[in-house]
């Protein structure tokens, strides 16, 4: 049976059908659904870890039991989890073991374009690239195959495209391998330095083996068409070329990215006129190429930036300009903004009003940077929100801790935002962090985290408490605020600026877009007392917009927030 299938609901069957049964990831788009698909087959067990680090040796110690395990990841969170990963590859595995990885040309949802495949090359281990639904299926089950067959991890990359584009895939049935026994074994698993020397030998030794398995593996395939160009590609670049260039060029597909293969290589190049690598990203392929004698063209076309196209391909490998349409008059921009009711759109409307520096976060509050609310001055990666309030405030001393605040959603506070405040409580710096309590993991789609009291399946769980944490962390002054009610959450804010103690506000009031959350009616501007001022727009709500002079409220997107209504000094909101 077919079925249509997302690159990512396809890699979750391809762990069904492999007989994985362990799964914890952290949500990230757009690895996202990988783990929310595989979360439906109640064969598997499926979680949501705190951090990506924590998924990974989860994923590793199930593997060490004997039974085929799985974690997944968009490309910044490798980075989170390198630390078990580069230790895996030495270590090897008992259970196969497959790790997602979902990198973002683009930028479509995340801080940076890094390519995960320095990654697998850094920490020696396999990696693997499918091309489309099908392959994400299938080369998730061969994952399994090569982990256990060179004991290793083996990392699938997929990438935005793949990730979350459809195709038919062929279902096949379950198959569950024998557990593996478990045998002791300090010098494979225990990683002092006296065995590690060693496994680093074994690793190396593994390394070859699979390099002469990539010359012959069916996951690299050859299409010879007219030789007087050639393409070696992979992934969805592969699509890319085939489009855009059909039967006028020959291709090489490479399936296994690490170890790549050279033979394979060298014997297509020969046949083919000329020979273009074609990667976004970095130069992973090129280099390879190149550094074995290999002459291909490749980033001196492509750049090494965004994503590439079949409309790019046509153009520069055969000059054949794709046709685009000019406005006369420029067109305005449609930004992301927070939703009509988001929770956090007060927060930091009071933040800008106050005027202070907002170290930021990663989450749909991130939004808080854009016009009108303007709210927020840096933002790096996880967690970093509140560690560099601490440096900043450290380096600039008293006054800048009146002036300055960290925020961070919930979700992200227990990823990694938890060990910066433990800085700050032990080496003192009179901060203030505002923790985004919306009761829910927002940006990547409402996802549970160890906050909500219920785990990935829905069902009932241990329920951190964020005012006892803090408490515990070494913050005494913990104080909550609804950002719903401006005028005391600025008050608040004031508050605990004044105080010579660090402080943590925690800003709750759940996700708009929640089921369960009853919004209050819609509201309504009053044309007769409204007069045009632009006060309400000041919010950047999408609900409001002004016609005729006049605020007008859409009461299909209005929850009844109440936050205009607070904004407007002549009661013409109600």
């Amino acid at each position: 049976m077919k079925k249509l299938m997302l690159g990512n609901e396809a890699f979750a069957r391809g762990l069904f059908e492999a007989g994985c049964e362990f799964v914890s990831s952290y949500p990230g788009t757009p690895s996202t659904e990988v783990t929310e698909y595989a979360a439906k087959y109640d064969e598997l067990y499926a979680e949501w870890a705190p951090n990506e680090k924590v998924a990974m040796e989860a994923a590793l110690g199930a593997s060490i039991a004997g039974k085929r395990s799985f974690c997944g990841m968009k490309h910044v969170g490798l980075n989170v989890a390198a630390d078990p990963l580069y230790t895996a590859g030495y270590t090897g595995v008992n259970g196969g073991m497959v790790i997602c990885v979902a990198d973002d040309p683009g930028l479509h949802s995340s801080q940076n374009e890094q390519d995960s495949r320095h990654h697998a090359i850094a920490s020696k281990v396999m990696m693997v690239e499918p091309s489309d639904s099908q392959e994400c299926k299938d080369f998730t089950m061969a994952a399994y195959e090569l982990s256990e067959k060179f004991d290793t991890p083996v990392i699938v990359r997929l990438s935005t495209r793949i990730a979350h584009s459809q195709s038919a895939v062929e279902l096949g049935e379950r198959v569950v391998p024998p557990t593996k026994p478990y045998e002791k074994n300090p010098a494979k698993f225990v990683m002092m330095p006296g065995f590690a020397k060693k496994r680093h030998t074994v690793v190396e030794a593994k390394l070859a083996e699979a390099a002469k398995y990539a010359e012959t593996s069916p996951l690299n395939k050859v299409e010879y068409n007219s030789t007087e160009i050639g393409v070696i590609t992979a992934g969805n670049c592969y699509l890319y070329a085939k489009e855009a260039l059909g039967d006028k060029a020959s291709y090489l597909k490479l399936g296994v990215i690490n170890p790549l293969p050279i033979d394979i290589i060298r014997d297509f190049a020969a046949k083919c006129e000329r020979v273009y690598v074609i990667e976004e990203l970095d130069d992973i392929i090129e280099s390879h190429c190149k550094k074995n004698g290999v002459d291909v063209i490749g980033k001196e076309l492509f750049g090494w930036e965004g994503e590439i196209s079949q409309a790019i391909v046509r153009e520069k490998i055969l000059g054949e300009k794709a046709e685009t349409m000019e406005f006369e008059e420029p067109v305005p921009v449609r930004p992301p903004v927070m939703c009509a009711g988001c929770p956090h759109r007060g927060l930091f409307y009071c933040l800008s009003q106050l005027g202070v520096y907002v170290s930021g976060d990663i989450g749909c509050y991130t939004l808080g940077a854009t016009a009108p609310l303007s709210a927020m001055d840096t933002t790096i990666c996880m967690g970093a929100s509140i560690s560099a309030l601490h440096g900043y405030n450290k380096a600039l001393g008293k006054e800048a801790e009146k002036k300055s605040v960290a925020v961070i959603g919930d979700s992200t506070f227990m990823h990694s935002g938890m060990t910066g405040l433990v800085n700050i409580a032990y080496n003192a710096t009179n901060s203030t962090v505002i923790i985004l309590d919306n009761s829910i993991t927002g940006m990547t789609g409402h996802q549970q985290n160890p906050t909500t009291g219920k785990n990935l399946k829905g069902d009932p769980a241990a329920a951190v408490n964020l005012e006892d944490l803090c408490h515990a962390i070494g913050i005494k002054s913990v104080r909550v605020a609804d950002p719903y009610n401006m005028a005391e959450t600025k008050k608040i804010i004031e508050e605990e600026l004044a105080k010579e103690e660090p402080s943590v506000i925690i800003s709750r009031r759940p996700c708009a877009l929640l089921k369960y959350v009853k919004h209050n009616p819609p509201l309504k501007a009053d044309p007769e007392k409204c007069v045009g001022c632009k006060q309400c727009l000041k919010i950047g709500c999408p609900a409001i917009s002004i016609h005729d002079k006049k605020c007008v409220i859409n009461h299909t997107q209005c929850v009844g927030c109440g936050i205009c209504k607070e904004m407007c000094r002549l009661d013409a909101i109600n």
